[in-house]
């Protein structure tokens, strides 16, 4: 139901609002789903982050199932919203193409739609400050949108975001103008699987998966199928990204010490990242504002809050230091 929020299948403590995105450019009906977790007013009066708002925003193949994350933010006295993006997850609707987009701004709508909803509107002069939480894809996603909208978010976290693709820089700037090319005339093609599978086995193995809720449709094994026009928005994300960004906001980057090549099951991706080249984003991080801070966990996944309890108590440990020392509470809001 579009308009209202309900009980979302998280259970206790989670509601979920549908936006209603109109019509796209292909002509296709989209939604996008807020999922919300408020904490208790009074228990979070004296909290440190009583006056955040956060929004996260899942990677790709992927939606928000993280209760623990929500939790933690919740604990610090901050509101916790989660947004599964059109044609993911809550949003994904039968005979869409799962998770397709062939512009990362298109992203806009969505966002400003659940900001909206959370009181940070453009419209708005919002008394509480906005934390933007980003995974993977979903982390280029938000740094691209800081950099075109500077002064709006307080503060960016990055875990393990997508900014650059695993051949690296001059690997992209070689296989660009083919992929581009391929857009133009098949945007929607089919083109070679790249995931295995590995990374779905690694969190199992590390006691992240089963999935609270099991949607396979939501989060398939091996991800969703890429097409060749979402694959030159992603490789435009990362041009983008090489060029130099300002987010406008201090930053701060979690991720793995280790990367594993995803090309054959091997243990030590129960401990590093198998999906990015993490030196590789390491340095990209630095392109993204004068202020980043790069935090490595040893012994993180990808997603380094679905990790071991070492490094994942240690990465909560890391975020709640930044966080506190950056954020310091203004003044009491109701």
């Amino acid at each position: 139901m579009a308009g209202q929020w309900v009980p979302d299948v998280l259970g206790q403590r989670f509601e979920q609002l549908t936006l209603d995105l109109g019509v796209d450019d292909a002509g296709e009906a989209v939604v996008a789903t807020l999922v919300r977790s408020i904490p208790n007013p009074v228990a979070s009066w004296l909290r440190p982050l009583r006056d955040v708002d956060v929004l996260y925003v899942h990677g790709w193949s992927d939606f928000f199932f993280q209760t623990e994350l929500a939790r933690f933010w919740n604990a610090l006295g901050a509101r916790f919203y989660a947004l599964d993006l059109r044609r993911y997850g809550r949003s994904l609707r039968p005979g869409q193409d799962p998770g397709f987009i062939d512009s990362l701004d298109d992203y806009d709508t969505d966002i400003e739609a659940a900001l909206a909803e959370m009181g940070q509107g453009t419209d708005a002069a919002p008394s509480r400050r906005l934390v933007l939480l980003g995974h993977s894809t979903g982390g280029l996603t938000l740094t691209l949108w800081a950099d075109r909208h500077r002064g709006r978010a307080s503060a960016l976290v990055l875990n393990s975001p997508w900014l650059e693709l695993q051949v690296g820089a001059i690997g992209r700037q070689a296989i660009a103008p083919l992929v581009h090319a391929r857009a133009r005339i098949d945007p929607r093609g089919t083109q070679p699987a790249v995931d295995l599978g590995f990374y779905t086995r690694a969190q199992t193995e590390v006691g992240a998966l089963p999935l609270p809720i099991e949607q396979p449709t939501w989060r398939p094994e091996r991800g969703f199928p890429t097409r060749p026009a979402w694959l030159a928005a992603i490789l435009d994300g990362h041009r983008r990204v090489a060029t130099g960004l300002d987010v406008g906001c201090p930053a701060l980057v979690l991720l793995s010490t280790r990367s594993s090549p995803p090309l054959a099951w091997d243990e030590a991706m129960t401990s590093s990242d198998s999906v990015l080249v993490v030196d590789d984003i390491a340095r990209s991080a630095t392109r993204i504002g004068p202020l980043v801070t790069v935090g490595r966990i040893p012994g993180a996944i990808h997603d380094v809050f679905l990790s071991r309890p070492e490094p994942r108590a240690a990465a909560y440990r890391l975020l709640e230091t930044w966080m506190t020392g950056c954020l310091v509470p203004r003044h009491p809001v109701s």
